[in-house]
């Protein structure tokens, strides 16, 4: 279990989670939380289909979380405990026993079943029709017991009609009217066609459940005392944690002795380990392959990058999207609907035109089994939830479905520079002194740098510390994002920053003209030291482009995206060079934040578009695209919360397989669409002429749901060029 402390109104509030397993229909889990939410002592209650977590507020002095497990068995369905076991006891297990029994329709299915089989045997080898109507009444009355007691505590306890009810009437009214056939093959296909439901929506939800099994429960931390075991919620910043060949890494972290090659996929999605040694970042669900490794934590484990992808997949999850919203409204108004259609099916013939009753009864209660619009409720969390699962697997986190359908729409995509289409690793590679001596010069760069985030920044503080040069104090020190930093030392007013920075404070660049233009000319960045009026120096950094991006940029050409620009902080000499290496014909240059942000918005009138940075000083341009998309930063999670879309492993190349992802996602859900109202619609014309039939109902409607999802889930395997 999931537990937080809320204060609300002077009320403490404890946040429970659970996760559900057996759900097969979204209306049955909005009835589900409908009954959770109207037992004393809850706040409120949310249950999430796609995913089956269930999330309740429960006011402090009631602990009520077995009555809620109870509760969700009472109504048919099975709940764990969100912290309690790593994976939810779930319908799939391997052997025949749990495959069966677990699931809420397997002992409906293997009574319905058995007794259907030897009917039919008794009917081709006897004959004997009587017995054979024994058989098949038996087996309605056994198969319909788990239903009709779903149905019965639905009806009790929240005073509503659910699809078992449904199903039961028509079964029993197809008994009063002599069709014993008919019934048995209902309750066999309904049972059937749900088992295989809650089955493979069970699978689906695994898919993204997985990840909660990446590490172990425990880890063994170095202590004064010696090597002992800890559970992974005691650990805390600063331990040491060791880690053996084979053994999953328990925590993110920073290497302080060992080397080994590390296994990232299930986080990442790289298929090659990544050689780690001392000073690296490793992270909790990674696996440790060949060497031993001490790691020193540096966040608590519910602060983990993994803990945070698995609460902002489930959260995903539960965010609806527009084609889905679309549908559930549509859904409102369907059932009741057909349901009076079925009561005037089986009235108004008989009483109006003096119909044969027993026809139009039958038909009445063959109608009552499609009223639940299961297929096309289905049809969208099915396709969502599998392409979310699929892109978690290579290392791409969707936040929502809505980003999801999105981004297949999207005609322009914009990238940040600095640590998106570089490295994001740049480093000090020339130094032209023009005033003092280096060592001085370095003291008071490292000492204005050192509390910035910049990239740039970071390289001159790296270079710094590389020559064990001392810092220095700072006043009144203050950063102006995408030009430089500002600070007092010794009584000095120093500036560090880019030429127009610089340039910008009164300061005459003409004396180091030719030593911009020359370090400009060589694809380097240029930051200049200065205190009114003269200069001290000039710093030449390099990042490296990365080997994917200009790869990158062509795929996303062919894919259809009729433009794609570079935005940037940097000099326009800089600029053109990387635009040219990676064959961008547009590009924009020595950009400010928020200038980043109002060229989006420029852009955002022509296309849809898409923007692409490393979430740290381009935020307010993630936020203004249609889409943001982030390079997952090492040092920070940023990311995580400013877009919409992260790029866990840094890897461009992922660019145009999410984009082809997102169109083979609303392909598939349109044929879902489709399929599921080109079905009901052809049950409801099979009425005209009295041809429908009770087990052709189940068949469509059941059958229909199951094809659905398992259409969706085919976005599990997706890979580009084809499913």
């Amino acid at each position: 279990m999931a537990e937080a402390v809320l204060e609300n109104n002077q009320m403490k509030i404890i946040q429970a989670d659970f996760y559900v397993s057996g759900l097969d229909c979204p209306s049955c889990a909005a009835k589900l939380e409908k009954a959770v939410q109207e037992l004393p002592g809850v706040v409120s209650a949310s249950l999430n289909f796609a995913s089956g977590k269930l999330k309740v507020a429960l006011k402090e002095e009631k602990d009520i979380k077995e009555e809620i497990i109870r509760l969700v068995h009472f109504l048919g369905y099975e709940a764990t405990e969100a912290g309690e076991i790593r994976r939810v006891e779930k319908v799939i297990k391997d052997d025949l026993e749990n495959l069966l029994f677990k699931n809420p329709f397997g002992i409906s299915l293997i009574i319905s079943g058995i007794t259907l089989l030897a009917g039919l045997a008794v009917w081709l080898t006897v004959g004997r029709y009587e017995i054979v109507n024994l058989f098949f009444t038996a087996g309605i009355i056994g198969g319909i017991i788990m239903p009709a007691r779903n149905a019965w505590n639905t009806l009790v306890k929240l005073r509503s009609l659910d699809i078992n009810a449904l199903v039961i009437i028509a079964v029993i009214g197809a008994i009063l009217i002599g069709e014993t056939a008919e019934g048995i093959a209902v309750v066999f296909l309904y049972s059937l066609g749900n088992f295989l439901l809650a089955y493979t929506f069970d699978q689906t939800r695994n898919s993204i459940r997985s990840l909660m099994e990446l590490t172990p429960k425990e880890a063994l931390v170095i202590s004064e005392e010696g090597e002992i075991i800890k559970p992974l919620s005691q650990i805390e910043i600063g331990d040491i944690v060791l880690v053996r060949p084979g053994q999953t890494i328990p925590v993110d972290g920073i290497v302080v002795d060992g080397n080994s090659d590390v296994d990232q996929s299930p986080l990442t999605g790289e298929s090659v380990p990544v050689y780690k040694k001392a000073g690296d970042e490793v992270l909790a669900g990674t696996l440790n392959t060949n060497g031993i490794l001490k790691i020193k934590a540096t966040r608590p484990y519910k602060d983990t990058a993994l803990q945070k992808i698995i609460y902002l997949l489930e959260e995903s999850q539960a965010e609806r999207s527009p084609a889905q919203q679309t549908v559930d409204r549509f859904a409102s108004y369907y059932t009741p609907a057909v349901i009076l259609l079925a009561l005037l099916v089986a009235a108004v013939p008989p009483l109006l035109w003096g119909a044969d009753a027993h026809k139009w009864i039958y038909q009445g209660l063959a109608l009552l089994l499609i009223a639940c619009p299961c297929a096309l409720v289905i049809s969208t969390p099915a396709a969502i939830v599998s392409a979310l699962g699929n892109a978690s697997h290579r290392g791409v986190l969707i936040k929502g479905g809505s980003y999801l359908e999105e981004l297949g729409r999207i005609q322009a995509m914009a990238f940040d520079k600095t640590g998106t289409l570089t490295k994001g690793e740049p480093e000090v590679s020339q130094v032209i002194l023009k005033t003092g001596d280096e060592k001085a010069f370095l003291s008071i760069a490292y000492a204005l740098e050192k509390n910035s985030e910049h990239p740039l920044a970071q390289a001159i503080t790296a270079y710094a510390r590389l020559r064990e040069i001392e810092t220095l104090e700072v006043s009144d020190f203050q950063n102006i994002p995408g030009r430089g930093v500002y600070g007092i030392i010794d009584g000095n007013k120093y500036y560090i920053g880019n030429p127009l920075f610089i340039e910008q404070n009164g300061i005459d660049l003409t004396p180091v003209k030719e030593d911009i233009d020359a370090l400009e000319k060589a694809g380097q960045t240029v930051v200049i030291l200065a205190s009114p009026p003269k200069i001290w120096g000039l710093i030449g950094i390099a990042d490296t482009l990365r080997k994917e991006a200009k790869e990158t940029v062509a795929r996303l050409k062919k894919a259809g995206i009729q433009e794609i620009i570079m935005l940037t902080g940097d000099n326009e000499k800089v600029a053109a060079s990387i635009a040219d290496k990676i064959g961008l014909a547009h590009f924009k240059s020595g950009l400010l934040p928020a200038e980043k942000a109002a060229s989006i918005k420029e852009l955002k009138a022509k296309y849809r578009l898409a923007m692409v940075g490393d979430g740290i000083n381009d935020a307010p341009a993630l936020a203004s695209a249609d889409i943001g998309i982030a390079m997952r930063h090492k040092k920070t999670d940023i990311a995580m919360e400013t877009a919409d879309i992260v790029l866990m492993s840094n890897n461009l190349s992922l660019l145009p397989y999410i984009i082809n992802l997102s169109r083979q996602t609303v392909r598939i859900i349109k044929q879902n669409i489709l399929a599921s109202v080109l079905i009901k619609l052809l049950i409801f014309l099979l009425i005209i002429p009295g041809m429908l039939t009770m087990w052709l109902a189940v068949v469509a409607d059941v059958g229909t749901a199951l094809a659905v999802t398992l259409n969706g889930m085919r976005l599990l395997k997706y890979r580009e060029g084809g499913v």
